[in-house]
């Protein structure tokens, strides 16, 4: 694939940066404004649930329609409900209120990333996933490096104040949100109903059944890494300004450490490709759920905010490992033709995480303070590792190119005899030479 023909990808990077951007810029300003209409930490563990409550429900459906027709859409509907989300929640003046528009921006969140993980997959050869879901997720870095420190410069002041501020960010975020409609042009190329190059249809004449992709080897450890690995930053994103209440740090400060983090996460996905060639995917991806889990459980601890950065800049390093490598995973794994259905599940779990996750960081941070939840993310993430050492031997290598409908599969040819020359190149008697190239276009 040359230059040219990846500004599809870049396109997609620059859109996912504005969504998330809007999403990480939104979140932070929800917590805010939920205090300062008088929520408790319970109350902010709720709302930060119900952003992934209608996404627990919607992704299989969502994922199955993406199987069967084009990508781009989703994107358009995604990035339109974000916006709206966001405005309409600094409009809210009751929690009530402010929960169930954070769970239409998190509909919309689901719908765009659905779509543009999907394109990724269909659009990329074999050899080329890791590079590219890591290229894909520097997007999502990077929302989450300008988001929270714009938030954290927008939301000052206490009570009144921060009412207004919080609000102030949170319409700031909807037009973020909306720039992200300016990206989506030729992102996915015409549907085709032959040839190469063309939308991925469904393979074969009904859908497979979800228990046969989550019975896929690889599928269900990659789901769990991932719910592990997005609850770790989730949960960061949510309490993180609670502790910095709780410990006199701004706003502003904690925005900026957020974006620390996003900003080790981008450092980590440039280098990815030559980490993997060197260390191998196994110990790349089981070394930094583990040391995660550490620096995870370490935020709980009373640091100062020079230590707490340090800490968050390797934690964001180990974080930026895990959500490519465990796409590529459940993207191989799953059966053809049920890759956006796998992918949609692998969502499903994340936000499973993101609901689960946030009520019972919220019931232990009542109980045993704020800094406790990140000690329970720790052993999450530290589970996460064993996990890790299962799936990944398998994908170490990139595996054979699946064989063509056009091209069935063939015995080795046996050896030619004497009175049979051997075949020149270029004969027409090596077709599993050329098996690869009508496969990539298949992805």
């Amino acid at each position: 694939m040359t230059a040219g023909d990846r500004r599809w990808l870049l396109r997609l990077v620059v859109a996912f940066a504005f969504s998330q951007a809007a999403v990480s810029m939104a979140r932070p300003a929800v917590s805010y404004r939920a205090l300062a209409l008088g929520a408790d930490e319970r109350a902010i563990g709720v709302i930060a649930g119900v952003f992934a409550l209608l996404p627990l429900f919607a992704a299989v459906p969502l994922g199955r329609r993406t199987d069967r027709g084009r990508c781009a859409p989703l994107l358009a509907v995604g990035a339109v409900l974000i916006a709206v989300g966001c405005g309409l929640s600094g409009t809210a003046g009751s929690l009530a209120a402010l929960a169930a528009w954070s769970g239409l921006m998190g509909l919309g969140h689901l719908c765009f990333v659905i779509g543009a993980q999907s394109i990724v997959a269909r659009r990329s050869a074999p050899a080329e996933q890791d590079r590219n879901f890591g290229h894909f997720t520097i997007g999502a870095s990077l929302g989450q490096l300008v988001g929270p420190f714009a938030a954290g410069l927008l939301v000052s002041g206490h009570d009144a104040a921060m009412a207004r501020t919080s609000a102030l960010a949170l319409v700031v975020s909807a037009g973020v949100a909306a720039v992200s409609l300016l990206c989506l042009r030729r992102i996915e190329p015409p549907a085709r109903t032959g040839g190469t190059g063309g939308t991925e249809q469904a393979a074969g004449p009904g859908k497979v059944p979800v228990r046969r992709i989550l019975r896929a080897r690889g599928v269900p450890g990659g789901i769990l890494v991932s719910l592990a690995v997005l609850s770790a930053t989730d949960i960061l994103t949510a309490y993180l300004p609670v502790v910095g209440e709780d410990r006199g740090i701004s706003p502003t400060t904690i925005g900026l450490l957020l974006s620390l983090r996003a900003a080790a996460a981008i450092a980590c996905r440039l280098v990815m490709t030559p980490m993997i060639r060197r260390v191998g995917r196994t110990a790349l991806l089981t070394g930094s759920c583990l040391l995660g889990g550490l620096l995870c459980a370490g935020i709980a601890l009373p640091v100062p905010v020079w230590g707490m950065a340090l800490m968050l800049v390797a934690f964001g390093f180990c974080l930026g490992v895990g959500q490519p490598l465990s796409m590529t995973t459940v993207v191989r794994a799953a059966p053809p033709g049920a890759r956006s259905t796998a992918l949609a599940l692998r969502l499903t779990g994340n936000r499973l995480g993101q609901v689960a996750a946030p009520a019972s960081a919220g019931l232990v941070a009542g109980v045993a303070g704020t800094g406790a939840p990140f000690v329970m993310l720790g052993a999450l993430l530290v589970g996460a590792a064993g996990l890790a050492v299962r799936i990944a031997p398998r994908d170490r290598v990139s595996p054979p190119a699946e064989p063509s409908p056009e091209m069935p599969t063939e015995p080795p040819a046996p050896a030619p005899s004497a009175a049979e020359p051997p075949a020149a190149p270029g004969n027409p008697a090596e077709p599993a030479a050329r098996a690869p190239d009508i496969t990539d276009a298949r992805m």
